[in-house]
């Protein structure tokens, strides 16, 4: 990457967040930077495609297979491997006066964030199967998404200062914010039914806020999805599926039942405003697949 060529030659990529059509730099290690965010691009668009229902030749949608779940995680986590590459291996060896000519695209920001929801979704897929599984504790369940929303509230504040432009940049602000509430929602639900196996007045209580949390944060996450979808480039809100298929209607229906059984039990009791217990902090467990860039002939040197 170091030698005398190296700012004779123009690297020319398209960029998709970036205010400017295109950028073009004289930086051999801009080039490789932009082959990864491809090929993260490129996986997250398999994984994605596994989670796809086909369709019969009746025309019936077909349930996604657990192989095809299972294999969309570890895609999930190349992608998120390629981006640690491009942050941790190839953004330290450029000068910080090529840094700066980085499209928006390439940022450190929109890469961490990026990364963290390759990480969050594949999370997402675990907390299907879990769901699914008759084996699966509360406990379990309540860790996947608490992890969750740890990627998620990650991702959003990798790209909370970055300034996206209307379109892509801020239908991606919009999707990781979407997300990131459907996370909540999640884990102040099971945390609270967790809570509701206390035996006290106090877990009660506090399970009830927690389920109430619960259904804001569903709210909220409607309002948001809808306003991602109604975003330039117009998408069609798709049917429900994996985790939220399952709990979007158990949320609310919990919920209420919740409240009406500890309203019966302690009618002397103001909840208005009770306290939304914290949720537990669970270190994430899935971790990027490694990826390291190919040996080359050459020394490799400093932009």
């Amino acid at each position: 990457m170091g030698s005398e060529l190296e700012d004779k030659i123009q690297f020319a990529w398209m960029n998709q967040e970036d205010d400017a059509e295109e950028t073009a730099l004289p930086s051999a290690w801009y080039e490789v930077l932009s082959v990864l965010h491809m090929m993260a691009m490129l996986r997250l668009s398999q994984a994605n495609s596994l989670l796809l229902p086909k369709t019969s030749l009746e025309g019936y949608h077909t349930k996604v297979s657990e192989e095809n779940k299972r294999a969309s995680v570890e895609v999930f986590l190349k992608a998120a491997g390629h981006l640690e590459c491009a942050m941790h291996q190839v953004l330290p060896r450029m000068s910080p006066e090529k840094r700066k000519g980085l499209p928006v695209d390439l940022s450190e920001g929109v890469l961490k964030a990026t990364c963290m929801q390759a990480l969050g979704q594949a999370i997402d897929v675990q907390l299907g199967l879990a769901i699914d599984s008759p084996k699966a504790t509360l406990a379990v369940k309540r860790r996947l998404a608490c992890e969750m929303v740890k990627c998620w509230q990650q991702a959003h504040e990798s790209i909370a200062d970055i300034p996206l432009l209307d379109g892509w940049g801020e239908k991606h602000r919009l999707f990781v914010k979407w997300k990131h509430m459907e996370a909540k929602a999640a884990a102040y639900y099971y945390h609270g039914l967790i809570l509701d196996e206390g035996n006290t007045e106090k877990s009660h209580r506090a399970a009830v806020a927690a389920l109430q949390s619960a259904e804001e944060s569903l709210r909220e996450s409607r309002a948001v999805c809808e306003a991602f979808h109604t975003a330039s480039p117009f998408s069609r809100s798709p049917t429900l599926w994996g985790s939220m298929k399952y709990l979007h209607d158990k949320i609310h229906k919990d919920s209420n039942c919740k409240v009406r059984i500890n309203k019966d039990l302690y009618s002397n009791v103001d909840r208005t405003h009770e306290t939304v217990p914290a949720l537990p902090d669970f270190a994430v467990a899935l971790q990027p697949e490694e990826y390291r860039l190919p040996r080359t002939d050459a020394a490799s040197a400093n932009d």
